[in-house]
């Protein structure tokens, strides 16, 4: 509370005013301060022939409906989509989390997939991993 008859000076008041425009985009509120969503860890597996089991670890400042990481794909070596995990819930307090699929096939003459995040606000371009598929020659 100010005392009776304070007036702050044009500086504070400019200054108070940046803070309070700036301080919803630094608590997250701002979807945009989130950025694009990141693949830091991939584990592969051989299920049977042709078919393999993909355990996928993303990082993104999830904020909540309006900007979260949204899926994940296996990219052929040419960046044709072979499969996606749809997440269908912001990770808001999970960070970074992991997500598996399974049984997804890989034609024949493919050693190598990408892993490539998507979140809901940019699409994807955040860091993408390529992975040896295990039992395919390269």
């Amino acid at each position: 509370m100010m005392k009776s008859g304070y007036m702050p000076t044009p500086q504070f008041a400019a200054l108070f005013a940046l803070l309070a425009a700036l301080f919803p985009a630094m608590a997250g509120i701002s979807p945009l301060w989130a950025g694009e969503a990141d693949v830091v860890d991939v584990k592969v597996s051989k299920q049977g022939a042709g078919s393999y089991n993909f355990s996928v670890t993303l990082k993104h400042a999830d904020t909540g409906w309006k900007h979260y990481a949204n899926r994940w794909e296996v990219l052929s070596p040419d960046k044709k989509v072979l499969a996606t995990r749809t997440l269908h819930h912001p990770h808001v307090e999970e960070q970074p989390f992991t997500r598996s699929l399974s049984s997804v096939r890989i034609p024949d003459g493919i050693s190598q997939v990408i892993l490539r995040a998507n979140d809901s606000v940019h699409g994807t371009g955040g860091r993408e991993m390529a992975v040896d598929l295990p039992g395919r020659a390269k």
